[in-house]
């Protein structure tokens, strides 16, 4: 296995290219880190439920899914430079939306920001989604003879800008008190969500006026056709399924796993320490997956992973305290560091004539898994089980900090917490108090403010008895989620052991090479391509 020089037959610029592609996915990975950090602030901001949050983080995900598997179907006819220019200028625009959130709000109050902030994240994700579609199948084409090694260190970015963007969010995250009072603010969360697009920049620059190959099929002949027939192979079907739990559990997960560990150790910028742990441990694990893969293969990998990833989740679902949390998520962490990329590099493995639309479709399946289910799913499990743990303990606690419309999720309904009332209730008011200050200072009227200090008012006064039963039915939601959750990789693991199984029946796991796929036919017929 090759790790040093460029392997036989790759560009003389891959390494460059290899890079850019980490730095674009780096950048979406700043993005979504950042975004899990300020969520707290969206709720307090503009009272969003868990549910609401939920959907925005999925609504940028989704997008992502979308914009893969389109994509991927016309990547190597329009071109990759392309894509790739097209994929810089969405960032920008996604940017410019999701700042303009708080001017929308103040003008057409919580409907407008949720819309703003649900597009600025959809659109963001195409720009995502566009570099997705891009680098995978260019990093398999520049190095053919090592796909799982090199798309794991592709991918490799994702965890360094959650590494990145976690880092930002917790020093620029509000600083508290043993009280829990807050002694400084956050950084503004327009701030902490513009990080993103220094990479952006960075990768832009790094693709000027590079030469793009076309994917390994394109390059041999293979035509769209074909190369859509490989998706209807039964084994491709069977690693798409695989590939949606893929995408629900890791990163829907990633979308709350910072905010629900933080609630259980009892500080938000602990919960993205935490985050950051982990991230940075997945960063240093994905350069050393060709060794691994090289001793178990790559469905050896997978499985082990799945049953890691299932264990982590028990765990965290049932931690007490950060020494619990912190075993629990790099259990969790070791879990889910190989999931992704391996998958696509046993799809480009075991399916070389599906080319970008291969890779491209097993990726925009997870993403539209993760954005239409992981993320609102884990979102609405939390709002169901703290709202039901809350009026278990107390009915009206639960009505004073309830919020005003109902979420539903898959046919079941419930009404869950209030963000903002919420927030006011952990800080005791404070921060509340400063926007009152501010804005009188400034002859401004907010109605939004008005009516939460209104409500302030009067639940104040129950606030001693409240907070406690509230912010424990936050935490139990929470681990609850994750406890149900952890049925996912179970499930990825019972399929990896039945793959593994039918390739020892049938000679062992291998690659299979465009050459032999081409004297073979286009795969669909069997379970899988011939054995080479």
């Amino acid at each position: 296995m090759s790790h040093g020089g460029i392997d036989n037959g790759a560009a003389p610029n891959a390494y460059r290219l290899l890079w850019a592609g980490f730095m674009a996915i780096l950048a979406a990975g700043v993005g979504y880190s950042v975004r899990g950090g300020i969520l707290g602030q969206w709720a307090q901001q503009f009272g969003f439920t868990m549910t609401e949050l939920g959907t925005i983080t999925g609504g940028g995900l989704t997008g992502f899914g979308v914009v893969i598997i389109i994509t991927s179907l016309v990547a190597d006819k329009i071109g990759y430079g392309k894509l790739m220019a097209m994929a810089f200028v969405l960032h920008f625009i996604s940017a410019m939306m999701t700042l303009a959130a708080p001017a929308a709000f103040a003008a057409g109050g919580k409907d407008a920001a949720f819309s703003c902030l649900f597009w600025g994240m959809f659109i963001f994700a195409i720009g995502n989604g566009l570099c997705e579609a891009v680098v995978n199948p260019l990093t398999a084409t520049l190095f053919p003879k090592n796909k799982a090694h090199y798309l794991n260190i592709l991918h490799a970015g994702w965890p360094a800008g959650l590494v990145c963007g976690g880092l930002a969010s917790t020093f620029m995250a509000a600083k508290l008190d043993d009280s829990g009072s807050i002694v400084t603010p956050a950084v503004d969360w327009k701030i902490q969500m513009s990080l993103f697009l220094i990479p952006v920049i960075i990768y832009g620059v790094m693709l000027l006026g590079q030469k793009f190959p076309k994917s390994e099929a394109a390059s041999a002949g293979v035509t769209l056709g074909e190369m859509i027939a490989t998706i209807f192979a039964p084994l491709m079907i069977v690693l798409l399924i695989i590939h949606a739990m893929v995408g629900y559990v890791e990163l829907g997960t990633d979308s709350w796993i910072a905010k629900i560990t933080g609630s259980i150790m009892g500080s938000p910028a602990k919960g993205l320490a935490l985050f950051v742990y982990t991230s940075l441990l997945m960063f240093a694990l994905r350069f050393v997956a060709g060794p691994i893969v090289h001793k178990i293969s790559p469905l050896g990998l997978l499985f082990v992973s799945a049953i890691l990833g299932a264990t982590g989740l028990t765990l965290l679902g049932n931690a007490d305290g950060a020494m619990l949390c912190i075993v629990a998520a790099t259990v969790y962490a070791c879990g889910k560091t190989f999931l992704w990329p391996t998958m696509l590099a046993v799809a480009s493995e075991r399916f070389p004539k599906g080319g970008a639309v291969a890779i491209g479709m097993l990726g925009g399946v997870g993403m539209l898994s993760a954005g239409l289910l992981g993320g609102p799913a884990i979102g609405f499990k939390q709002d169901y089980f703290a709202s039901h743990d809350l009026q278990k303990t107390s009915k009206e606690a639960y009505d004073r900090y309830k919020a005003a419309n109902e979420n539903s999720f898959m046919g079941i309904q419930v009404v869950g917490l209030d963000g903002a009332k919420v927030g006011v209730l952990e800080d005791g008011g404070k921060e509340l108090d400063r926007v009152s200050e501010l804005l009188a200072t400034e002859k401004r009227e907010d109605k939004n403010h008005a009516e939460l200090a209104a409500w302030w008012s009067q639940a104040k006064v129950t606030a001693p008895e409240d907070k406690p039963l509230v912010l424990g039915a936050g935490i139990e939601g929470g681990k609850k989620a994750l406890q149900l959750t952890a049925y996912v990789p179970m499930t990825m693991a019972v399929f990896y052991l039945l793959l593994i199984l039918y390739f020892r029946a049938t000679g062992g796991y291998k690659q299979v090479h465009i050459e032999e796929a081409e004297e073979e036919g286009v795969p669909g017929t069997e379970l899988g391509t011939a054995e080479s």
